[in-house]
C-alpha cells in the first residue's frame, strides 16, 4: 500500500470508542492514533461497533476523522438498552460485556478487511472488553502480531461486580497474556501489577504510552478562543473538567473543605469560582452544595463540544483534578491536557499513586489526598494564594511535549515494527 509516495504497512485498529460516539476520553486516543501513524509509515484502518450501539451520538468539534481514514463498522448490540425486556436480557449477549454480539459480526468482517487490505498486525483497546475478544479470535485465525492496550486495568477481584462477569473478564485477561505479542498500559503501576499477576510473561511485552494531548486541537483552541465565561470581578476560577465518580473521584471530603473555608471567612463567591464542568450526576452533586451552603462557590455546568472544553482549560485560573487511592494505577487522561493548557494545577489523588507521581516529576502541582477534607482545606489555600502571586509549579514546554498525541503515535509505530520484524519505511 502506499500513501502519498510513501510505502507503508497496514494495520488494524479495533477500538469501540470512535466518533460519532460522544463523550469519551478513550476516543480521543483511539482517533489520534489513527490521525498520527501514516507519519510513522503506518496506514490505519479502524474497525468499530455500529453507531446504533451508542447511547449518545453526534458531530463534535474536535472529534473530526481524518478525511482519508479508513473507518469500517460491524454489527453489534447494547444488550442492556436493545435487546431488553423489563431490563433484562439473555446473559450471553452480556458476556464479556453489554456489546458481545458485535464479536459476531466484527470477526467475519476484520479478516475480510486483511485479506484486501494487506493488513499486517493488529491492534485493539480496553476498556470495552469485547474489542479485545475481537482482538485475539482475529489474531489467532489470521495469524497475525496482535498488540493489546490497556487503558485502564482489566479484572479486579470485585470487578466487574457480576459474578458471570467477573469469571469471563477474568478467563479472557488469560488468554490476553497468553496470546498477546504486546501489551500496553497507560501508568507504571498497571505494568507493576500485571508483571505480578503473570510472572510467566516477560516484561518485555509490556510497554507504557501514556495518555496526552492533541498539539493540532489545542491550536485550534486557542485561534477561536471564546471569551473567557463571564464570573464576579476578581474572582478566581478553578476548573474541573469531565465526568466526576463517586466511586473514583467522590468529591465529598473536598466539598466538606470548601465549606469549611467558607465557614471560615477564608473564601466565599465573591473571590473564587469552582466550576465542575460535565461532572455527570449532577442532581446528586447539587444536594450537596446545597446541604452545605457552597453552591455559590461551586457550580455544576453542562457538558460543552471538545474544542470548548479545552477553550475552557487555557482560560481558567486553576485547573482541578480529583482521583481516588483505589485507582492509583491510572492516570487520568485530562492530567496531559491539563498540563498542555499551562494552567497551575491542583491534584487531590494519593500522593503514593501514579498521578501524583507524575505530576511530581514534571513539576507540577500542589498534591493532596482526595479523602482528607482538613488536607484538601491546606492546600486549596496554598494553591489560590500560589495562583495570585503567580507562583505555582509549572513543567517547561519541552517537558509537556513528550506527551503530544503525535508523539504517542510514533511510539506505537515503533512497537509495530518491533512486532512485524521490520522496520516501516516512513521516517518520523
Amino acid at each position: 500500500m502506499r500513501l502519498g509516495h510513501q510505502l507503508v504497512n497496514v494495520v488494524l485498529l479495533i477500538a469501540y470508542h470512535f466518533p460519532p460516539l460522544r463523550g469519551s476520553s478513550g476516543m480521543q486516543r483511539t482517533l489520534r492514533f489513527a490521525s498520527h501513524l501514516p507519519s510513522f509509515g503506518w496506514r490505519p484502518i479502524v474497525l468499530s461497533i455500529d453507531p446504533r450501539a451508542y447511547d449518545d451520538v453526534g458531530a463534535v468539534r474536535g472529534n473530526e476523522v481524518p478525511p482519508d481514514l479508513e473507518v469500517q463498522r460491524a454489527f453489534g448490540l447494547n444488550a442492556a438498552r436493545q435487546v431488553s425486556l423489563f431490563g433484562r436480557y439473555p446473559i450471553w449477549l452480556a458476556l464479556p460485556d453489554r456489546w458481545a454480539s458485535w464479536r459476531f459480526w466484527a470477526v467475519p468482517k476484520a479478516l475480510r478487511i486483511i485479506r484486501a487490505s494487506g493488513v499486517r498486525a493488529i491492534w485493539s483497546t480496553f476498556p470495552i472488553a469485547s474489542a479485545h475478544r475481537i482482538g485475539l479470535e482475529v489474531a489467532r485465525r489470521a495469524r497475525l502480531p496482535w498488540i493489546a492496550e490497556f487503558r485502564d486495568p482489566m479484572w479486579q477481584s470485585d470487578w466487574p461486580p457480576e459474578p458471570q462477569a467477573n469469571v469471563a473478564w477474568r478467563a479472557l485477561e488469560r488468554e490476553i497474556f497468553g496470546a498477546a505479542d504486546h501489551i500496553v498500559f497507560t501508568s507504571p503501576s498497571a505494568i507493576d501489577m500485571y508483571a505480578e499477576r503473570f510472572p510467566q510473561v516477560p516484561r518485555a511485552k509490556m510497554s507504557i504510552i501514556e495518555n496526552g494531548y492533541d498539539e493540532e486541537t489545542f491550536r485550534a483552541a486557542e485561534t477561536v478562543r471564546a471569551a473567557p465565561p463571564a464570573r464576579r470581578p476578581g474572582a478566581l476560577k478553578l476548573l474541573h473538567s469531565g465526568i466526576i465518580y463517586r466511586s473514583e473521584r467522590d468529591p465529598t471530603h473536598f466539598f466538606a473543605a470548601v465549606a469549611a473555608l467558607r465557614d471560615k471567612g477564608a473564601i466565599s463567591g465573591q473571590d473564587v469560582q469552582i466550576v465542575l464542568r460535565a461532572s455527570g450526576s449532577e442532581s446528586d452533586y447539587a444536594e450537596d452544595l446545597a446541604r452545605l451552603g457552597i453552591s455559590d462557590i461551586v457550580r455544576l455546568e453542562p457538558g460543552v463540544d471538545y474544542v470548548g472544553a479545552l477553550q475552557e482549560m487555557l482560560d481558567a485560573d486553576g485547573l482541578l483534578l480529583l482521583q481516588a487511592a483505589n485507582c492509583n494505577a491510572q492516570i487520568p487522561a485530562k492530567l496531559y491536557e491539563y498540563l498542555r493548557a499551562g494552567r497551575p494545577i491542583l491534584a487531590l489523588t494519593d500522593p503514593a499513586g501514579d498521578t501524583a507521581r507524575t505530576l511530581d516529576a514534571v513539576n507540577a502541582g500542589i498534591i493532596a489526598p482526595l479523602d482528607s477534607a482538613p488536607a484538601i482545606e491546606s492546600a486549596l489555600m496554598r494553591f489560590l494564594d500560589a495562583v495570585r502571586a503567580g507562583a505555582c509549579r509549572r513543567p517547561s514546554a519541552e517537558t509537556v511535549a513528550r506527551y503530544s498525541r503525535e508523539a504517542q503515535a510514533g511510539e506505537l509505530a515503533r512497537l509495530l515494527d518491533r512486532a512485524t520484524r521490520g522496520p516501516a519505511s516512513a521516517s518520523s
